[in-house]
């Protein structure tokens, strides 16, 4: 069997096994009660993103691994020189694919226009498994446009690509978890991984702290680059989630997801933290 095989059959077997357990994990020992059944958000999430990688697919025409395979002799790649021990060449792509990820998600957070696109995975009212899902097709579209021109300047190993493209898949859904690591588990887990409770952070109401806790896989660059805390100012229980002013049903429609980058401000798109005085909703034009 083929890397790009393994990798198809692995990326998708991982997702659907991810999002049902951590699924039946919230179930059990969920964090908060929703604001709207599970099953709804789920359909809409999932058509969202179902629709965003078609659209990012039939425009690229190609996926990471495959890519991999194509650079994989490049004289340019930085990654593929043989007098690097294959080892390291490994570790070293798995993290800067990661860093890639965590500087792109910044710069959603960081300029304007972009802001209004990664908007809709904030203006979730709730927090779920099925966020990791709620992403618009113009930011899975420039998201997979950027990590598709890192691997063809690093040239990785194919089977890091494999491996990050796993690991990513398994970490969108478990940051995402509408439940909580025990306590004596968190912290050692938090160290490696971005847990749900420091996601979680990411997703506060509170705009400031929506630019911290951006990374996808480790929390390393977040706090090597000052973006990184380990506690909501109101506290993980009193903590809201979402943007101000779409803490309703009326945000999980998808055609509120699909059109909310297309509306005129009123006042609540507010970036991240450089402008927190801006509070209030969209309207349309």
């Amino acid at each position: 069997m083929s890397w790009i095989q393994i990798e198809s059959a692995g990326f998708w077997c991982v997702a659907v096994a991810a999002f049902l357990s951590i699924g039946v994990w919230e179930t059990l020992r969920a964090n908060s009660d929703l604001c709207v059944p599970a099953e709804r958000r789920w359909g809409n999430h999932g058509v969202a993103f179902v629709i965003g990688t078609l659209i990012s697919f039939g425009v690229w025409r190609t996926s990471p691994v495959i890519l991999a395979t194509i650079v994989a002799g490049s004289r340019w790649g930085l990654l593929n020189k043989l007098w690097l021990p294959f080892a390291v060449r490994c570790i070293l792509a798995v993290l800067l694919l990661d860093f890639v990820k965590y500087a792109v998600h910044r710069a959603f957070h960081s300029i304007p226009l972009l802001w209004r696109v990664h908007q809709v995975h904030h203006s979730d009212p709730d927090f779920d498994v099925s966020t990791g899902l709620r992403v618009h097709p113009i930011e899975l579209l420039a998201t997979q446009g950027v990590y598709l021109a890192a691997v063809a300047v690093l040239a990785p190993p194919l089977s890091a690509v494999v491996v990050a493209e796993l690991v990513a898949g398994f970490q969108s859904f478990f940051q995402h978890a509408n439940a909580r690591l025990p306590a004596w588990l968190e912290k050692p887990v938090s160290r490696v991984l971005v847990t749900p409770d420091i996601h979680r952070i990411h997703h506060s109401e509170e705009a400031g702290e929506q630019m911290k806790n951006l990374g996808e896989i480790f929390p390393w660059w977040d706090r090597m680059l000052g973006t990184y805390v380990s506690t909501p100012s109101a506290g993980q229980d009193r903590m809201i989630v979402g943007l101000k002013g779409f803490q309703d049903a009326g945000s999980l429609s998808l055609g509120f997801m699909l059109k909310q980058p297309f509306m005129r401000e009123r006042g609540n798109a507010s970036l991240g933290a450089t402008d927190p005085a801006r509070e209030g909703s969209l309207t349309e034009p």
